[in-house]
């Protein structure tokens, strides 16, 4: 059986090459950072595209969202009517036709009234027994 030798030359080509490369000075260009979300200074016609990808990626609902259980139109009724006549109130007792007046529901109670000049809305929840005081001044002449 023949040895072949490989020659000197053949030999030192590969390492030269390999040397070469790695010493090749290393070049890049600026790295210029430019953010999609337009809350941080992004393209502002992106905004709704990732809004609605992430509505469609969101799969958590809150347990004590009133989304699951829709207003029936009779609900909605009574919503309206009850603003309506809390509005007339407030209304009424500004305008010093009424100096104090009340509204009761099955879920709270409304109580205005004029102190010198001042609005006191004062509303209890029947529920838990808490009562919010809302204090108005310089809006109706008393």
């Amino acid at each position: 059986m023949k040895t072949y030798r490989i020659p000197r030359a053949m030999q030192v080509l590969p390492t030269a090459l390999l040397l070469s490369t790695l010493s090749l000075a290393a070049s890049a260009g600026e790295l210029v950072y430019e953010p999609l979300n337009p809350s941080f200074g992004g393209d502002p016609f992106v905004g709704s595209y990732l809004l609605g990808k992430a509505q469609s990626q969101d799969t958590h609902t809150d347990p004590r969202s009133s989304r699951s259980q829709p207003i029936s139109s009779t609900e909605r009724l009574i919503q309206s009517l009850e603003s309506r006549l809390i509005s007339q109130l407030i209304s009424d007792v500004g305008s010093g036709d009424v100096g104090e007046g009340s509204f009761d529901s099955d879920e709270f109670g409304v109580v205005v009234r004029d102190d010198g000049g001042q609005l006191t809305v004062q509303v209890v929840d029947k529920l838990t027994g808490d009562v919010t005081t809302i204090n108005v001044g310089g809006l109706f002449n008393p």
